[in-house]
């Protein structure tokens, strides 16, 4: 998973509510794409136990954490620059810790402590239960680092604490790593083998969420249609297992009818999918049930064949184009977004027309669209010269942008005089008199406050657009609290 989608939000200092008995103090920060602030939620629950309270204030922290992306340079370069406020502050206050957690911390390992000596503490993605004990040895003056993967770490067992949480949308955590080896991505060497959570578990934690008056869920993992369950760990140990483990099984459209059907009353998302791995099964699973939301994220990152080969990545464009004809036959008003990466090595201009065209094909509603970025350790890095030069990547860049841009249009201007269901999830940016919330599609939509409030479901007629916002007026409640399903499925 390059990236999950929605919100970018970057580097927000997370809080939740206080333990009166906490005497410490904890300053979080998040970069990249929502697994890493699902993450974040674990690691505060995680230290909450140990005696640490979030804060949104920098200066009153005692310990210091960033939860860092690898994905792409400039990702890196920015939790540096924040590295490097955290010791200016430390410098004032010796007696703060900091420590690097996630991807980057994965990647670079030790050479945090060793080589540049600007943090405390290296924590990987699967390591994160072993924070109070690093902590331990930092407070003993030694400098601490576990970046050891697991094979079978899941985070099931552990309550997400919801930070800096709106109290409508919540992430749950499906699965962990990713066992697809795109040679630009360095995804499966910063969290490990791909492995799925108890079934129950994620039933369970979403009951929590329901519980609390959550309305939406979005089911999160690199590669979410590879999610299976059979009582044990990775995929490629299935055929080892027993045959009532087989006939027990659960894969990724089981979980969405079991999520779906437990859940009734709360809209259901997920990312990221995979081309090869999404099936017809799930298609029909959304299409299904009223209550899954009619979207999917499925980046394609080039429209090339030539491309695709060299990124390794395991469909063609042909195989591609038939999903997106099978998505548009079973889920007719499914919405489809894209990740791109233009300016890969050899990519030449035949190639980038063949992006382009691909795009005119589909035309996405959104898209995350980036120029390529070679990371270190990964195969492209290793076998593959970064050969096009940096304004030619840009100039492609600006039209696979500009494109998406008129897509979008396209999309958000078939809305303007429908009336659609929108879920409040929080007031609008732009104005403190208007609500904000999305469509079963994602599509943004902002309208006038009246009566209404944060979680509701709410028919709003649309009655302009902007490329990726829908503005209209709301004109009652939905029947969302009596959803009406199309078939159920155990």
């Amino acid at each position: 998973m390059e990236k999950i989608i929605e919100e970018k939000k970057q580097g927000k200092p997370l809080a939740l509510e206080a333990n009166p008995n906490n005497t410490r103090k904890l300053y979080i920060e998040s970069y990249g794409c929502q697994m890493n602030f699902s993450d974040s939620e674990i690691v505060a629950s995680i230290l909450s136990k140990e005696g640490y309270n979030t804060t949104d204030t920098l200066e009153d922290a005692d310990l210091v954490l960033v939860n860092t992306c690898s994905i792409r340079d400039k990702a890196e370069q920015t939790v540096r620059k924040r590295l490097q406020k955290y010791n200016a502050v430390k410098a004032i206050n010796p007696k703060m810790k900091v420590g690097v957690l996630g991807c980057m911390a994965e990647r670079l390992k030790a050479k945090f402590l060793d080589e540049e000596k600007i943090v405390d503490m290296v924590v990987g993605p699967d390591a994160y239960k072993d924070i109070p004990n690093l902590l331990a040895e930092v407070e003993d003056g030694h400098n601490a680092v576990n970046v050891i993967l697991s094979k079978d770490e899941t985070y099931g067992d552990i309550s997400p604490v919801r930070l800096n949480s709106n109290g409508v949308t919540a992430f749950v955590t499906i699965t962990r790593g990713c066992d697809n080896m795109c040679t630009f991505c360095v995804v499966p060497f910063t969290r490990g083998r791909e492995r799925s959570r108890d079934p129950y578990s994620i039933l369970e934690e979403i009951q929590q969420l329901a519980d609390q008056g959550f309305k939406e869920v979005t089911l999160l993992g690199q590669n979410v249609d590879s999610y299976l369950w059979y009582g044990g760990g990775l995929k490629k140990d299935f055929k080892k297992a027993s045959k009532m483990a087989k006939a027990t099984a659960v894969d990724f459209a089981q979980l969405l009818h079991k999520v779906a059907n437990a859940q009734p009353h709360m809209r259901v998302r997920f990312a990221t999918s995979n081309p090869q791995d999404i099936s017809d099964d799930v298609l029909h699973a959304i299409a299904a049930h009223r209550n899954i939301c009619k979207y999917i994220h499925l980046p394609v990152q080039s429209g090339s064949d030539r491309i695709l080969q060299e990124m390794n990545r395991l469909h063609t464009r042909k195989e591609y184009m038939a999903l997106i004809e099978r998505i548009r036959t079973i889920i007719p008003d499914c919405a489809i977004s894209q990740d791109m990466i233009t300016g890969f090595p050899t990519e030449t201009e035949e190639d980038h027309q063949d992006t382009l065209s691909l795009m005119e094909f589909v035309k996405y509603d959104l898209g995350f669209m980036f120029a390529y970025s070679e990371r270190p350790g990964t195969l492209a890095a290793r076998k593959l010269p970064d050969d096009v030069p940096e304004p030619i990547k840009k100039r492609r860049l600006a039209e696979i942008i500009a494109l998406q841009r008129d897509h979008g249009l396209e999309r958000t201007q078939a809305f303007v005089g429908k009336t659609v269901e929108i879920l409040i999830e929080k007031e609008s940016h732009r104005s403190d008199q208007h609500w904000s919330g999305r469509t079963t599609q994602s599509t943004v939509a902002v309208f006038p406050k009246e009566h209404y409030k944060a979680g509701d479901y709410v028919m709003v007629r649309i009655e302009d657009c902007t490329a990726a916002t829908l503005i209209g007026t709301a004109i009652g409640y939905s029947d969302m609290e009596q959803p009406l399903m199309t078939e159920t499925v155990a």
